[in-house]
């Protein structure tokens, strides 16, 4: 009787300290993994794993492979499969790589270094793979096709379309101007990283407590102010701190010799500047917000979760889950080609091995970071996590002198691993509803 009186119409039931915090415990446990993860590297590296300049290149490394993970969370959520992912992204790259070196210039006569060069290949990349995506999508989703077989036929369609675009050949060199996607090519430096980096904590705190005032407004349960306040302080401590080592990577005295030449001028004595932020960080960021926006605050990503927990649910409420399928292929051939772009700017070249296994990644990293196989669940920034695991993972294998066999031997251990505790964690979170 006292139960039922606890929890009569004057009273609110008491709840957790975890669920007054509304912590994520599968988030939690994969920081606590990274966070060992790095430990671990540092102490055998002798710290050079988390110097600024391994962070800088893990950064940018990332940052291909998280960009086509955003995509393939949508793409499992809705109980689909992507395995073409790697070759639309060389497909996009063979593309790009001809429209700046060829067609161009030898169609339009227009000099590598035109101004018209770079956004002319990146819209050709961009539509190329989307349009590829929504092929994909209408054979899944008119045609009944399992998107597993479509992707597959995908995987090597595309690798080798690709092959004959450039004719078996490496491209290079590319267009100054697109080069700047890569990375170390292109960075906004310390002031505007400083700026930027102000300018996301401001949104972020104001995102957080409006978030929480709807929540009190409507009579949701809301965070004590503590809880708020400690995790406002912890995601600023973040993003400031991670700006300012990126800020602390000083460009080589060589490099800033070559910038000063090129503008005419003559570099001080003594001069030294640091990188800043990447232009590829700066736009997964970007693709970050925008995807979990769609997730959270659309009709679109609504109907694509319940798509996901529900395909025939959906479709009797009136979803046009077929069209939804096309939609879902076509954004995640438009992140392959600006992930194509991305990376052929960071290698600065299109070789006929860029993107191999990228699918494995991608879907890995979305897996690691807690989309469900069986659909219905996943977050961006997991997906973004789970990519930056396995590239801190790999690059800290390399940096111990770990052959190259082995880290993958390493990475699908890790990926069956994270999908067993996955299975573990759901079967007890059902087991306590």
């Amino acid at each position: 009787m006292s139960d039922v009186a606890g929890t009569g119409a004057g009273t609110t039931p008491k709840r957790s300290l975890m669920a007054q915090l509304e912590i994520d415990t599968r988030l939690l446990g994969m920081l606590g993994a990274f966070a060992l993860l790095c430990l671990v590297f540092t102490v055998v590296t002798g710290g050079t794993f988390l110097s600024a300049r391994n962070i800088f290149n893990i950064t940018i490394q990332t940052v291909s492979v998280a960009l086509m993970a955003t995509g393939m969370v949508f793409v499992i959520v809705t109980r689909h499969i992507d395995l073409s992912v790697g070759s639309v992204l060389a497909m996009c790259s063979a593309v790009m790589a001809v429209v700046q070196t060829q067609w161009l210039p030898q169609g339009l006569g227009l000099p590598l270094g035109h101004w018209l060069i770079a956004p002319a290949a990146i819209l050709a990349g961009l539509a190329v793979g989307t349009a590829i995506g929504a092929f994909h999508g209408y054979l899944a989703g008119y045609q009944g096709i399992p998107s597993f077989i479509v992707t597959l036929g995908g995987l090597l369609i595309w690798r080798n379309v690709s092959w004959y675009t450039t004719g078996g050949q490496t491209v290079a060199p590319l267009d100054r101007t697109l080069l700047m996607f890569g990375g170390s090519e292109g960075t906004l430096g310390p002031t505007w990283s400083w700026v930027i980096a102000i300018l996301a904590c401001v949104v972020a705190v104001a995102a957080i407590w409006s978030a929480r005032a709807g929540k009190a407004r409507h009579g949701f349960p809301v965070k004590p102010v503590w809880a708020e306040a400690a995790m406002t302080a912890i995601l600023l401590a973040a993003v400031l701190g991670f700006t300012a080592i990126l800020n602390s990577y000083l460009i080589p005295s060589a490099k800033l010799e070559r910038m000063f030449e090129a503008r005419g001028e003559t570099m001080p004595e003594g001069f030294t500047l640091g990188h800043g932020l990447p232009i590829s960080v700066l736009i997964l960021i970007v693709v970050a917000v925008a995807m979990t926006v769609i997730a959270r605050k659309t009709r679109l990503g609504r109907y694509i979760f319940a798509t996901g927990g529900n395909p025939d649910a959906a479709e009797l409420s009136g979803i046009n889950t077929r069209w939804l399928t096309v939609k879902v292929f076509a954004l995640m051939g438009f992140l392959c080609g600006l992930s194509a772009l991305v990376a052929q700017a960071r290698l600065q070249s299109h070789a006929n091995d860029i993107g191999t296994l990228d699918e494995l990644r991608v879907i890995a990293a979305a897996v690691i970071g807690g989309t469900a196989l069986a659909g219905g669940i996943g977050t961006i920034y997991g997906a973004i996590l789970g990519a930056l695991i396995m590239q801190s993972l790999q690059s800290g294998m390399g940096m111990v002198g770990v052959d190259t066999p082995f880290q993958n031997i390493v990475v699908g251990a890790v990926l069956v691993i994270a999908v067993w505790i996955d299975i573990i964690y759901r079967k007890r979170s059902g087991a306590m509803k």
